[in-house]
C-alpha cells in the first residue's frame, strides 16, 4: 500500500515534469544554455565573452587588449557558428546569440576594429589584412590589424563578423547621377609632390572601390586628377570624398580650348615666332594644341579649365548701356574723344572680330581668356585710334567724312589685330553725339539754310505755276486760234474751191461755149457741106432721074408725086377698078400703068443714088470735124 501511494505521488507529478521538460527544451533550441550545453540556431552566431580563467590558462588580456586571443578573460575573438556546444558553463562563459550582419544592396558596411595596432601617424585608416572580409577576427588580430577605421569595407551580403571586436555601420553606396562628373578627394595616400594640385591616375583600383589597392599603387593623397562618371560604386565614404559638377558644354560655334592644371611637362609645339606661353599636346600640363569641339565633355575642372572661345563672327559695342550675348562688351563704354577746335562728343562703336578654331588655343595662351584680349587688346586699340582719329580734324568735318572715317579704321584696326591672332573683319562707326551748343548752332543754320531753299523752292514752284497758268491760257488761246485758223484754212480753201469751181465752170462753160461755136461751126459746116452735097446729090439724082427718065417722063412723074402727097384723084375709081378686073392690056388704060410703072422704076433708082450721095456728105463732115476739133468719135449709118 506505501508502494503505490509512492507511485501514485510520483504520477501526479508527470504534468509538472513534462511541462517543465518542454520548457527546458524551449529555451535551449532559443540558445540558453543548459549544463554548458549551448545550440546556435542556422541564422545565429554565438558571441562569447569569458569570466575567469583557471589554473594554468592565461589570466588577463594585455594591456590596450579588448579581445582575446589565447584564451584570456574578456571577449573572446572566436564565435560560435551555428550549431551544438558543449562545457560552456554559465558560470564561466557568457553566450550571446547575435544575427549575421547583413549589407543589402545598394549599401556598404563601413568597419571600425575596436582592438588592433595602433594606425601609425599619418594614416587616418586601418590597413588592409586578409581575414576573410572581417569574419576572422583572430586572423585580423595577428595579421597586425590596425584599431579604428578600416580602409577596407563590406561590399553587399551576408556575413558572421564578431561585434564584439568590429563596428560596422551601414552607409549609402556612392552614386554618380546622369551627366554629371564626379570629382574625388582621397584622404590616405601619399603625399602630394611640391607643385602639385592633385594625384596622377593610378592604375588597379577599380575606380576608388579598391582603397587598399590605390594605397599600395602610389596613389596620392587629396585631390585626385581621375574622375568617376555616372553609376553606382562601392566605395568608403571614410576613404574619400565626392563632389558632383556638370559635364562641361561647348556650344555650336564655339571651340573649348583646355589649359592643363595637371600633367607632364610638355614640348610647346607653337613654333619660334610665337613667344607668349606653351602650347603642348593633350594630356600634358598647358594650354592643348587640339581644342574641342561643340559637345559635352567629362572634365575635371579642379584640375582643368576650359575657355569657350566663340569660332563665328563676335560683335563688340562700344556703347554706353549696349551688350551682346556673350556678355564681352558688358564693361565697354561709349567712346569719348575731343575735335582738333576743342569740342568734346562722344561716338558708338561696333567692331567685328573673328578667332579661328586653329589660332584660339593662340589667343588663349596670349590672353588667358577672351575677356582679357578684349580688355587688353581691343578696347585700348580701338579708343585710342578714334581718340587720335577725332583730334586730326573738327567736328563738322568728322561729320562729314564719317564713311572715309569707319573705312580708314577698319584698315588701321585690321592690321593692328593681326599680330594677334585676331581677323578684324568690319569697323562700324555708330551714333555720333556733338555737343549740343554746336549742334543748336548747326540746327539754326541748316534750318536758316532749309529755309532759305525753301523759299527758292517755293519761288521756283509759283513761277513755274505762272508759268503753267501762261502756258495752259496759251494752250486754251491756241486750240481757239488754231480752230480759227483751221475755219479760215477751210473757208480759203472753199473761197478757192468756189473760185476754182467758178473758174472751172467758166473754162467749162468758155469750152463748152467753143465746143458748141466749133460744133455749130463744124454742124454749120457740115449741114452746108451736107446741104451742099445733097443739093449736089439730089441734083445729081435729078439729072440722073430726068437722063433716065426723060424730061417728060420725070415732070409726069413729079406731077403725080404732088398729087399723091394732096390725095387728088385723078381718074375715077371706077376706071381703076376696070383696070384691074379686066384685061390688063389694050385700050385707053394701058398708057396709064405705065406710067405708074415708070413712076416706080424711077423712084428706085432715085433712092438709090440719094443714099450714095447721102454718105458721101457724111464722110465729109466727118473729115471736117476731125480737123477742126481732133479726133472725133467714128460716125456709123446714114445721116437721117
Amino acid at each position: 500500500m506505501a508502494l503505490n501511494s509512492e507511485i501514485s505521488a510520483l504520477l501526479a507529478w508527470w504534468p509538472f515534469l513534462l511541462v517543465l521538460l518542454g520548457a527546458l527544451i524551449f529555451l535551449f533550441m532559443r540558445g540558453y544554455r543548459l549544463f554548458g550545453i549551448v545550440y546556435v540556431r542556422d541564422n545565429r552566431m554565438g558571441i562569447v565573452s569569458k569570466f575567469f580563467v583557471l589554473s594554468g590558462e592565461n589570466k588577463s588580456l594585455p594591456d590596450g587588449k579588448i579581445v582575446a586571443l589565447s584564451g584570456e578573460a574578456g571577449y573572446q575573438a572566436d564565435t560560435l557558428a551555428p550549431g551544438l556546444y558543449f562545457w560552456f558553463w554559465p558560470w564561466q562563459y557568457s553566450i550571446e546569440i547575435a544575427v549575421f550582419t547583413v549589407v543589402p544592396p545598394g549599401k556598404v558596411g563601413v568597419v571600425e576594429s575596436r582592438d588592433g595596432v595602433p594606425i601609425p601617424m599619418g594614416r587616418v585608416l586601418g590597413r588592409h589584412v586578409e581575414c576573410d572580409g572581417f569574419q576572422n577576427a583572430r586572423a585580423f588580430l595577428k595579421g597586425g590589424g590596425h584599431r579604428g577605421p578600416q580602409m577596407d569595407i563590406i561590399p553587399p551580403g551576408t556575413y558572421r563578423i564578431n561585434t564584439a571586436l568590429f563596428d560596422v555601420k551601414l552607409t549609402e553606396a556612392l552614386v554618380v547621377p546622369e551627366n554629371k562628373v564626379c570629382i574625388i578627394t582621397t584622404f590616405e595616400g601619399q603625399p602630394l609632390p611640391s607643385g602639385e594640385i592633385a594625384g596622377k591616375e593610378v592604375q588597379g583600383h577599380n575606380l576608388f572601390q579598391d582603397a587598399n589597392a590605390f594605397v599600395t599603387g602610389g596613389g596620392y593623397k587629396g585631390l585626385q586628377e581621375q574622375i568617376m562618371m555616372a553609376g553606382t560604386y562601392y566605395t568608403n565614404p571614410r576613404f574619400l570624398k565626392p563632389e558632383f559638377i556638370d559635364l562641361t558644354p561647348v556650344p555650336i560655334g564655339h571651340a573649348g580650348v583646355v589649359v592643363a592644371f595637371v600633367g607632364e611637362t610638355g614640348v610647346d609645339t607653337s613654333g619660334a615666332e610665337f613667344t607668349h606661353g606653351s602650347i603642348v599636346s593633350k594630356g600634358q600640363k598647358g594650354v592643348w594644341a587640339t581644342p574641342l569641339d561643340p559637345g559635352r565633355y567629362p572634365i575635371n575642372t579642379f584640375t582643368h579649365k576650359v575657355e569657350i572661345v566663340p569660332t563665328t563672327n563676335i560683335v563688340l559695342n562700344w556703347a554706353t548701356g549696349k551688350t551682346e550675348s556673350h556678355k564681352l562688351d558688358e564693361k565697354l563704354s561709349t567712346i569719348e574723344v575731343r575735335s582738333a577746335d576743342g569740342f568734346a562728343f562722344n561716338l558708338d562703336v561696333s567692331q567685328i572680330v573673328h578667332v579661328s578654331r586653329e589660332n584660339a588655343p593662340k589667343v588663349i595662351a596670349r590672353f588667358g581668356s577672351m575677356s582679357n584680349l578684349v580688355t587688353q587688346v581691343l578696347e585700348p586699340t580701338i579708343g585710342n585710334y578714334f581718340r587720335n582719329s577725332a583730334q586730326q580734324s573738327d567736328v563738322i568735318d568728322f561729320l562729314k567724312g564719317r564713311a572715309q572715317r569707319q573705312a580708314e579704321a577698319g584698315a588701321h584696326i585690321r592690321q593692328a589685330l593681326d599680330k594677334y591672332n585676331v581677323q578684324a573683319v568690319d569697323t562700324l562707326i555708330g551714333d555720333i553725339h556733338p555737343p549740343e551748343a554746336l549742334m543748336k548752332t548747326l540746327t539754326d543754320r541748316k534750318v536758316a539754310e532749309q529755309s532759305k531753299v525753301t523759299f527758292a523752292i517755293q519761288q521756283q514752284a509759283e513761277e513755274q505755276r505762272q508759268e503753267f497758268q501762261r502756258a495752259k491760257s496759251e494752250a486754251d488761246t491756241r486750240s481757239q486760234i488754231v480752230a480759227a485758223s483751221r475755219a479760215a484754212e477751210v473757208a480759203k480753201l472753199n473761197a478757192d474751191a468756189a473760185v476754182n469751181a467758178a473758174r472751172g465752170e467758166a473754162d467749162a462753160k468758155k469750152i463748152i461755149a467753143e465746143g458748141q461755136a466749133t460744133y455749130t461751126k463744124v454742124t454749120g459746116e457740115a449741114d452746108a457741106s451736107k446741104t451742099k452735097m445733097v443739093g449736089e446729090a439730089e441734083a445729081g439724082v435729078l439729072k440722073l432721074k430726068v437722063e433716065s427718065v426723060g424730061p417728060q417722063f420725070y415732070a409726069a412723074m413729079n406731077i403725080f408725086d404732088r398729087l399723091a402727097e394732096s390725095k387728088t384723084a385723078l381718074v375715077p375709081q371706077i376706071v381703076a377698078g376696070v383696070g384691074t378686073g379686066e384685061k390688063a392690056s389694050g385700050g385707053s388704060g394701058s398708057g396709064i400703068i405705065d406710067a405708074l410703072l415708070g413712076v416706080v422704076l424711077a423712084q428706085q433708082l432715085r433712092g438709090q443714088n440719094v443714099r450714095n450721095a447721102e454718105d458721101k456728105v457724111l464722110s465729109g463732115m466727118a473729115v471736117a470735124l476731125s480737123s477742126d476739133n481732133g479726133t472725133p468719135e467714128p460716125v456709123s449709118g446714114r445721116a437721117s
